[in-house]
């Protein structure tokens, strides 16, 4: 079942977020006000997290809080991979969920961390060790990031590719299987950790790892994970055959889905990380997707009570 409903994946990382389009964030702000009302508006109960950022950066939740963002969700997320990308040490993620706290009352959530084994698979294993040391009981929900490798013939979903030199390379080994499908060393290690950790997968278009990823979650006994419907991916033939499938298949977990990706078509420049030209049809997606994979509960659908025995 879907248990929370995410606005955008990291909204302050160029690669996902055009600055030069919204230099002051207020377009962004704007859309997920729209957004986060029009998922209210078809299940009032479903959690409502603004997408997890990275950088982790309080003057970037500062700033949704004053533009009323703050008032419209149900709580924040953050992503670190203090091993691969980020300009700190792994030690401080304490102090970085510290720092969100200090501008914000909301629940934070850790809605992706990891890490790669682009130099050893080593590493990996080692951090993750810390990781679960440092983040278990300290967030509502802590999601590792990933369960699978990114096939090499792909390409990641990033803004500038290539052009991010080692960076980009990085996002193809993040997971704790092989592209190959073959368990790297810290699988075993993350069986210590479930349930309270859960998974990070994003399904491609059509993506053939979808049945052998549900396989492997239960077999590690993974009970919450994330994923991702694309707002850009809705326009292809046959999409909603495809969110249909996917969504079907994932039914046994606590599902967060994630909202973003702009089509290139209703975007103010030709890419993903774009601002919609109108902001009301990422909000409209939004529902659409609520309404058909998250419905309100009504009295009609809720179980029966048995009548007491006379």
């Amino acid at each position: 079942m879907i248990e929370a409903a995410m606005i955008w994946n990291e909204p302050n990382n160029k690669s996902h977020w055009d600055p030069e389009l919204d230099p002051d964030w207020s377009r962004f702000a704007s859309m997920a006000i729209l957004s986060a009302d029009a998922i209210a508006s078809e299940n009032p109960a479903l959690t409502k997290v603004l997408g997890g950022i990275s950088p982790i950066d309080p003057g970037f939740i500062a700033r949704m809080k004053e533009l009323g963002v703050l008032n419209h969700v149900d709580a924040v997320a953050v992503h670190g991979f203090p091993l691969d990308w980020n300009l700190w040490q792994i030690q401080e993620w304490p102090q970085k969920i510290g720092e969100i706290a200090t501008v914000t009352d909301l629940p934070i959530w850790v809605s992706e961390v990891g890490v790669s084994t682009f130099g050893a698979e080593e590493i990996q294993v080692w951090g993750l060790k810390r990781t679960a040391d440092l983040l278990l009981g300290n967030a509502p929900r802590i999601q590792w990031y990933s369960l699978y490798d990114l096939p090499r013939e792909w390409e990641a979903t990033t803004r500038h590719r290539e052009a991010e030199g080692s960076s980009y390379y990085r996002h193809f080994h993040m997971g704790l299987l092989r592209q190959d499908g073959t368990p790297k060393p810290a699988l075993k290690e993350f069986l210590r950790y479930t349930p309270a950790m859960g998974l990070v997968q994003w399904f491609h278009f059509e993506d053939p790892r979808l049945d052998d990823a549900v396989a492997w979650m239960k077999r590690l006994g993974v009970t919450n994970m994330r994923t991702g419907l694309s707002w850009a991916d809705s326009f292809r033939p046959n999409a909603l055959d495809w969110f249909d499938r996917q969504m079907e298949a994932l039914a046994d977990f606590d599902v967060t889905v994630t909202f973003c990706f702009t089509p290139e078509h209703r975007g103010m420049m030709p890419h993903h990380t774009s601002p919609p030209l109108v902001p009301e049809e990422f909000a409209e997606f939004c529902a659409t997707m609520i309404r058909r994979y998250a419905p309100a509960m009504t009295s009609a659908s809720l179980p029966t009570r048995p009548a007491s025995a006379a």
